[in-house]
């Protein structure tokens, strides 16, 4: 069967694969090849033990808080992201456990780094006690 190519303008077979195509590869950071490392997974699952497998959003009841004790879809958030200070991205002091919705609003600076701040601040104190 024939078509027009959406690449080139003109008509091959639909299979053939038009040389105009644009290569839509996406390109793998250094934050890409961290996150797959062992480092990574075990930090993570420290920083998600310290915070008692727990949004620490959702736990103050912040930002639209729906569910308090909110333990679905924890991930580890950087406050400073990795490909702004590399070295931060293992240090205790800069991660929050948070859900998706949270993370998302981070991510997106809907919750502000100072406030995200205080919190790992004041989870790292009572973790020293």
């Amino acid at each position: 069967m024939l078509k027009s190519c959406q690449y080139c303008g003109k008509i091959h077979d639909s299979k053939y694969i038009c040389s105009q195509k644009p290569n839509r590869k996406k390109q793998i950071t250094e934050a890409d090849k961290f996150r797959r490392t062992s480092k990574w997974q075990k930090k993570r699952e420290e920083i998600k033990e310290r915070d008692l497998y727990l949004c620490q959003i959702c736990i103050r009841e912040l930002y639209n808080t729906i569910i308090k004790y909110n333990t679905k879809d924890l991930s580890v958030h950087h406050n400073i992201p990795i490909n702004e200070d590399y070295n931060k991205r293992l240090d205790n002091n800069n991660l929050l456990t948070v859900c998706g919705y949270h993370h998302e609003m981070c991510e997106n600076e809907e919750i502000p780094r100072d406030e995200v701040q205080t919190i790992i601040d004041e989870k790292e104190r009572n973790n020293e006690r």
